[in-house]
Order: C-alpha cells, then sequence, then structure tokens
C-alpha cells in the first residue's frame, strides 16, 4: 500500500486543520489498522489515533477530545480532524498502516506548525 498524507500547514493556536492520508495499492477496509504519527524536533515519533478495519477509533490522551480519526471508504482515505490545536502540536504527523503478516507502511510526513 502506498500513502499520501496532506493537509497540514501552519495555523493559530486554537484553530483546526483536517489531515488526510490517501491509500493506493489496497483497499484501506482491508487494513487492520490505519492509524496517525507525529514526531516533534528532537523527540521520537509517538502515536497519535488509530481506526481498525472494523472501524474502532482511540486517540491518545494528550489529544482526546481535540482530534477526531475518521475514514472515507469510498475515496479510500483516512483523516485525523484536529481541533483546538495548541503549540505543543507542533510536529511532522505521518500516515501509518499496519497488516498481519506485512507490518508498517509509512507515508511521507505533512508538516504542522502551530503558532501565533
Amino acid at each position: 500500500v502506498q500513502l499520501q498524507a496532506s493537509g497540514g500547514g501552519l495555523v493559530q493556536p486554537g484553530g483546526s486543520l483536517r489531515l488526510s492520508c490517501a491509500a493506493s495499492g489496497s483497499s484501506i477496509d482491508s487494513i487492520n489498522v490505519m492509524g496517525w504519527y507525529r514526531q516533534a524536533p528532537g523527540k521520537q515519533r509517538e502515536l497519535v489515533a488509530t481506526i481498525t478495519s472494523g472501524g474502532v477509533t482511540n486517540v491518545v490522551d494528550s489529544v482526546k477530545g481535540r482530534f477526531t480519526i475518521s475514514r472515507d471508504n469510498a475515496k479510500n482515505t483516512v483523516y485525523l480532524q484536529m481541533n483546538s490545536l495548541k503549540p505543543e502540536d507542533t510536529a511532522v504527523y505521518y500516515c501509518n498502516a499496519w497488516r498481519l503478516r506485512v507490518g508498517n507502511s509509512w507515508g511521507q510526513g505533512t508538516q504542522v506548525t502551530v503558532s501565533s
């Protein structure tokens, strides 16, 4: 599967962005887990949110209530809606696909900068 992330940019604190991850080569509803990760400068890459092939979603505590992961099977795309953004959300955001017996596939990152 190939993953193309987009939607990053510069936004003021309190603003919103929606990231998109367009998949090709495989239907996202057949991928065990799709997820978003992020990596801030000088820090390790960390999980942000996941959605399973069955539609079960999960977000980490630091973004709970602000970020939502969803998918559109018809468009073969996974989204990350980010609201009430904070400066500490600044990072490169990566799309991920995990499949049993295949492992991880990564898209290129998209930069999100939250600053006034």
